[in-house]
């Protein structure tokens, strides 16, 4: 299994942020998110949304840090990058409508 976090550049609410992604499938990452206690509601369209006070348990564990272009290119490369706009959604709970790629679908186990 590996994830991907990019640093906490990102600000918003107050905070500075990190997303956290798989190149795998979406099934890895809400597994790995799960196992932090990471809170279903930080999934937004292809990545988790992870406050800057978290990202050093992230990393320890197991999460690779790469830089924010990178998560980009990791997610475009997987076909599971879901860009603002578009519908459907795959969260933690599986609900439908996604593009992205489950395990099953993968070929994954």
């Amino acid at each position: 299994m590996t994830v991907y976090i990019d640093p906490p550049d990102w600000p918003g609410h107050g905070r500075m942020w990190s997303h956290l992604v798989s190149d795998v499938s979406f099934d890895e990452l809400h597994r790995f998110a799960a196992e932090l206690g990471v809170p279903p509601r930080a999934f937004e369209r292809d990545h988790y949304d992870i406050p800057a006070h978290r990202y050093a348990d992230v990393v320890r564990a197991g999460a690779v840090e790469v830089r924010s272009r990178e998560v980009v290119r990791l997610l475009h490369a997987s076909g599971l990058r879901r860009p603002k706009g578009r519908t459907g959604s795959m969260g933690p709970t599986g609900s439908a409508g996604h593009k992205g790629r489950t395990e099953s679908e993968s070929g994954s186990s």
